[in-house]
């Protein structure tokens, strides 16, 4: 069960606490255990966080390990020049998360998500527009060389479909094809309205599938699995509650400049966020339930973002494709 404080949901590390008030006081003090890196671009931005002891994983309520995340308004638009750019970028960050492997690399993609829930199809979309090799190493393996990866592809549904975890599907397939690396792509939840659709986050520490809706599952991660798991999601949802909040504070801030008698919005204003929180779970909760929200325009965004995942995983495992490969053929 849910704690009622101020717990909003976000499956964003650049999103937990600690790391927004460093940057909303813009100083330099280093957090114990955590090594923050923002990399600027013209169209997008980079943040790399890595969490290296005990001390930053109880700062960051997270697992060791590298989260990076890329930040563009244009994710959400068809732009395919800018697109490339991040695909290159996505790509070359995947490159530096995967094993090192003597040998031809096996990857497996798997697909979290539910393919009759819009905001929850990103998975699924991409897994079908990987480029999929291992049968063809495996029935004619004289058609192809090393220029590309033995490479699964795999959308194990949802529990409330399969009546299976998804942890026990996978764990299952891995155990009969053996990959050298897992890569999960899922849909997740932010606590800022203004990151959904615009963020992709890459880390190597692993999965919890639902986590976006606050449903998790049974980690998919090196432990569980047998082999490294890269995860890739976006936010495709906000929690309502969330959303509430952060309007309020804006509006608060506008009837503060407005108003000639501010004292009843000062007073607002100074309400703690855990207060806030909870007062408006408390009234919301009798009418709407747990309600998680997404923009209207979702269907012809997934395409968008599960064009550039699947694009940037292509290049990023088969060594012999390129930026300018991936779009050649239509499948």
């Amino acid at each position: 069960m849910e704690e009622p404080g101020f717990t909003p949901r976000t499956d964003l590390a650049i999103e937990v606490g600690a790391i927004l008030e460093r940057e909303e006081k813009e100083v330099e003090d280093e957090l114990d255990g955590v090594d923050l890196h923002i990399e600027p671009h013209e169209n997008y931005k980079k943040t790399h966080i890595e969490i290296f002891s005990a001390a930053g994983e109880k700062i960051m309520s997270k697992p060791m390990g590298h989260y990076i995340t890329i930040e563009s308004e244009y994710l959400k638009e068809n732009n395919p020049e800018i697109h490339k750019e991040i695909i290159e970028e996505v790509a070359d960050c995947l490159r530096g998360l995967l094993p090192t492997h003597s040998g031809i690399l096996k990857v497996l993609i798997i697909g979290l998500g539910n393919r009759q829930a819009t905001p929850d199809t990103l998975g699924p979309y991409v897994c079908d527009k990987v480029l999929v090799t291992r049968h063809l190493a495996e029935f004619v393996p004289e058609a192809i060389d090393d220029s590309v990866c033995h490479l699964s592809s795999l959308a194990p549904g949802v529990m409330g479909l399969t009546g299976i975890e998804t942890s026990e599907i996978v764990k299952g397939v891995c155990e009969h094809i053996h990959p050298d690396c897992i890569i999960a792509i899922d849909a997740l939840g932010a606590r800022s309205a203004t990151r959904i659709n615009s963020t992709i986050q890459i880390s190597n520490t692993g999965i919890s599938p639902g986590a976006g809706i606050g449903n998790k599952r049974k980690k998919l991660d090196i432990n569980t699995m047998g082999c490294p798991v890269i995860a890739i999601g976006v936010p495709t949802v906000v929690d309502a509650a969330t959303l509430i909040n952060d309007t309020m504070d804006t509006l608060i801030e506008s009837m503060l400049a407005e108003s000639t008698n501010a004292e009843f919005y000062s007073m607002l204003r100074d309400l703690g966020d855990q207060e806030k929180y909870s007062l408006i779970r408390e009234v919301i909760t009798p009418t709407i339930g747990n309600l998680f929200v997404t923009p209207k325009d979702m269907d012809e965004v997934i395409m968008y973002l599960g064009n550039i995942i699947a694009n940037a995983i292509n290049i990023a495992v088969h060594p012999g494709i390129t930026i300018d490969d991936v779009n050649k053929y239509r499948y």
